[in-house]
């Protein structure tokens, strides 16, 4: 990792701060087990976000809902709670309710995973988990995703995104992404997102997303990223 990347890891790490109550199981609204052929999609939260908080990594949860595809459940995790995330997976897929994935139950998992910032470096580590349990995942997608060795997706990912900028001071994205086993998974894209010229509205952000993570937080409220992450996500369900 080079000198910039592992400042804007450790700057990061300063500005999480104090967490917040954890999140717990009862505050998921999806059905423990899924009816079979149903997809979860889980979007982790950036920074020290709580799980409810209204980020884009909320807000596209909030529209996918929103259009009430049948058979499809969308949930956001706080970052530093992939052990929850964890959890729900297994109950979600768990579908005679022995406490354990057997074979058939993980091959037939449909699961999608997004993240932004920390959360799009917990996608990354979320799946090297699942990896480990033998638990598939269609498509995982990273925004300017930070933390260490989140560029190398594991096999288990059957498709893979990345959508980042290299124009913070501090804080840039991963890239690119590259696959493990090329043969078992597809990387989809690596988009690089330029903020040198253009405007995005982040005049409502506090003093230290604006100065420290101009570029970082830019891509946060760009509207033309998140309909790029949305049509990701659309067309993998679509594709089943």
């Amino acid at each position: 990792m080079g000198d910039r990347k592992l400042f804007s890891v450790m700057l990061a790490a300063v500005w999480l701060g104090t967490a917040a109550a954890a999140q717990q199981m009862a505050d998921f609204v999806t059905p423990r087990p899924l009816p079979e052929g149903h997809t979860l999609i889980l979007g982790f939260q950036g920074g020290r976000e709580e799980w409810d908080n209204q980020t884009a990594v909320r807000r596209l949860a909030v529209r996918l809902r929103e259009r009430q595809i049948a058979g499809v459940h969308v949930e956001t995790i706080e970052n530093r709670r992939r052990n929850i995330a964890l959890q729900l997976v297994q109950q979600a897929f768990d579908r005679d309710r022995n406490g354990v994935l057997d074979e058939e139950e993980k091959r037939a998992a449909s699961l999608i995973v997004y993240g932004h910032s920390f959360g799009g470096a917990a996608v990354v580590k979320f799946a090297r988990q699942l990896d480990a349990l033998g638990v598939p995942i269609r498509l995982t997608v990273q925004i300017d995703s930070v933390g260490w060795g989140d560029a190398e997706i594991p096999p288990n990912v059957r498709r893979a995104a990345n959508l980042y900028q290299r124009n913070g001071w501090f804080i840039q994205g991963e890239a690119p992404i590259r696959a493990r086993d090329p043969s078992r998974t597809e990387i989809l894209g690596n988009w690089e997102f330029d903020y040198r010229q253009k405007q995005i509205d982040i005049s409502h952000v506090g003093f230290f997303k604006k100065v420290f993570r101009h570029a970082h937080t830019r891509m946060e409220y760009d509207p033309v990223v998140w309909e790029r992450v949305e049509a990701l996500i659309l067309a993998e369900l679509s594709s089943r």
